[in-house]
């Protein structure tokens, strides 16, 4: 079958739920049933605290085919997962599926419990290494599920997504379960990504490399739902926590980009008194936060919040008053960190409350201006930021199917070759962002309007900016890098990409070789 954006689906994938194509950005939203808990109550004088990871899986009843979570605030400084996992494969057991929010280059050993069937299943909202080279190559026994950030939130919420374990990187944790991840050596930031799985999941581990005396403050996840503690010598390296660049690109292809975009949320009407944005930690994205930091300082506009992944840049922003509060799901710096643990006004969201579109209201929902990037956009707008232009694997929405469904105005950022290849295309390799909800290109040869966004179209028309169709656009990557070839691709489906609501948008094949 096809879903609303044309994408070939199967009526049916080996190892997936029941298969629903995806019929549109908002066809979903109406009444929504979250699941129930299982707990088991604590009796007064009962102690959490658990010796080592082997013994707290054996209380946990760990067995084949569980399904057990990881978050991924320590991103490619995490060890959480990696030492759970090798508990796990010499204890024997098989058949694990693991449901962490995102993967990095350090989670190589994955590879080998793939490999081994000690894990024969993924869920995940963003991916990048040998793990991701070694499932988009068809290693992995069933498909994995690709979410954004949100629609994790909304499958462990709603029970399509059953943690049976989950192992929360606790950088403070005290001995009664309360956590932290502002203080220790480990320290992080914020944990919103992990709060749905403490929530929901059947049982839940504090794993820390800080255990103080009770009680922890502040607390981030609570007693409440902390089942076991287990102290080890290190969750990870908070150096790994830098998210690539979190500086601001010098190169004035980037720099122009990131004026042009600037100029456009002016013009947008945007950016008056109450503003609220988002951006990301690459040095394009955050140039366009320098722009509109010496814009809204010149009008003398104050924003009401800034969100998402929050930057040392940002923070900048905050402290300098340009913006009134700023809501956190994870800190991409150690500046960022530090100004979580000492603004109040520097608030932790869950990634419920961030992104999930089935609650009474996501944080998203309230953006005037995203700034986006892009793998691929094709002429319909559809973005692509799952795959390479060689199919292989090698990110994930995270958060920007998400932000693109909530915003007044997504903006995606791109220069319009990349690799000597075309970034605008007849059509994406891999739809991660409905073209719907996406209203703007911009690169350095021109700007793009979504043809739904006239009253834009009407506001830029008399400027002197290049406004141009996208078609234009392709056009002139083309002429500059010709035509590329199709990729082929397997039949075999190695990914299936969930859309925000629980649709699939698209499937990720098997790349040949």
């Amino acid at each position: 079958m096809e879903n609303i954006l044309g994408r070939e689906i199967p009526e049916s994938i080996i190892g997936y739920k029941e298969v629903k194509p995806y019929k549109g950005a908002f066809a979903s939203l109406g009444e929504i049933q979250k699941k129930s808990v299982k707990i088991k109550a604590m009796t007064p004088g009962h102690s959490k605290i658990i010796t080592s990871i082997k013994e707290v899986l054996r209380k946990c009843d760990i067995h084949d085919g569980m399904t057990i979570s990881f978050h991924h605030h320590l991103r490619n400084g995490d060890y959480v997962l990696n030492m759970v996992l090798e508990q796990i494969a010499n204890m024997g057991i098989k058949d694990i599926t693991v449901a962490v929010s995102s993967i990095f280059p350090i989670h190589a050993p994955l590879v080998k419990y793939i490999r081994n069937g000690v894990v024969t299943g993924i869920y995940t909202n963003y991916m990048s290494g040998p793990v991701a080279e070694a499932i988009s190559k068809g290693e992995l026994k069933n498909p994995i599920i690709m979410h954004t950030h949100g629609g994790r939130a909304r499958a462990i919420e709603s029970g399509d997504l059953f943690i049976d374990i989950a192992f929360i990187a606790s950088p403070t944790c005290d001995t009664y379960g309360n956590i932290n991840g502002v203080e220790g050596k480990s320290a992080c930031g914020t944990l919103g990504y992990a709060i749905p799985d403490a929530m929901y999941a059947q049982k839940v581990v504090a794993i820390t490399d800080h255990l103080v005396s009770y009680p922890a403050s502040p607390i981030e996840i609570s007693q409440e739902y902390v089942d076991y503690i287990v102290q080890v010598e290190s969750i990870g390296d908070p150096k790994g926590i830098v998210s690539g660049t979190t500086k601001i690109t010098k190169d004035p292809v980037g720099l122009k980009i990131a004026k042009m975009t600037a100029q456009v949320i002016e013009i947008s009407g945007l950016l008056k008194e109450g503003f609220s944005f988002q951006t990301g930690a690459g040095g394009t994205s955050l140039a366009v936060a320098y722009y509109v930091k010496e814009l809204m300082k010149k009008k003398g506009i104050k924003g009401s919040f800034a969100a998402g992944g929050i930057t040392g840049y940002i923070v900048e922003m905050f402290e300098e008053g340009l913006f009134d509060c700023l809501f956190d799901v994870q800190c991409f710096d150690l500046k960022a960190i530090q100004s979580y643990r000492d603004h109040p006004k520097h608030q932790l969201m869950s990634a419920s409350m961030y992104g999930n579109p089935h609650n009474k209201g996501a944080v998203v929902n309230n953006l005037d201006v995203m700034i986006l990037g892009a793998t691929e956009i094709d002429t319909d707008f559809n973005v692509n930021v799952t795959t390479g232009s060689n199919g292989m694997i090698m990110g994930g929405s995270g958060g920007h199917s998400d932000t693109a469904a909530g915003s007044k105005l997504s903006i995606v950022v791109t220069q319009l070759i990349k690799g000597r290849l075309p970034i605008v295309v007849d059509k994406v390799t891999t739809v991660t962002t409905p073209g719907e909800t996406v209203d703007v290109l911009v690169t350095e040869r021109g700007i793009a309007i979504n043809p739904k966004r006239q009253d834009l179209i009407e506001k830029l028309k008399n400027t002197n900016l290049p406004v141009m169709t996208i078609e234009q656009l392709k056009e002139i990557a083309e002429s500059m890098t010709g035509v590329p070839k199709k990729i082929t691709l397997d039949d075999q489906i190695v990914a299936v990409v969930e859309y925000r609501d629980g649709t699939i948008i698209d499937v990720v094949r098997k790349v040949k070789g």
